[in-house]
């Protein structure tokens, strides 16, 4: 599921705390984002229409609230990226950081622990 960085904004919102009203959605976005509230109903309705959030009924309004997980999203969205940039392989996209110096020296810890427990499950 394709979900644009503008409605990733609204999913975020909904992840944290949901079911939410369009008008607690616009509430919530209001310190965050310079929108109207026309263009954050249009990106819940979006997000409605794609089936990533869904509504419900609570007398005049919609309650809206996730349908798609956000790790499920997060984990479609680093796979594409990694195929795109990367050819599918994880071990260039720490070498292009590393070259960047975009590692710090806690990042590289977690590596090194990461790669362990990996290596000690593979045993």
């Amino acid at each position: 599921m394709q979900i644009s960085d503008a409605e990733s904004v609204v999913m975020e919102v909904l992840w944290t705390r949901s079911p939410l009203g369009a008008d607690e959605v616009v509430a919530a976005l209001a310190g965050r984002q310079d929108w109207q509230e026309a263009t954050i109903k249009t990106l819940l309705n979006r997000l409605l229409n794609k089936g990533a959030i869904r509504a419900e009924k609570e007398g005049r309004r919609y309650l809206y609230a996730p349908a798609l997980r956000r790790e499920d999203w997060v984990q479609g969205e680093s796979e594409s990226l990694i195929d795109r940039l990367f050819g599918g392989r994880v071990a260039p996209l720490v070498a292009h950081f590393s070259a960047q110096r975009k590692l710090s020296r806690k990042d590289v810890a977690e590596l090194r622990k990461l790669l362990e427990g990996i290596d000690h499950e593979s045993r």
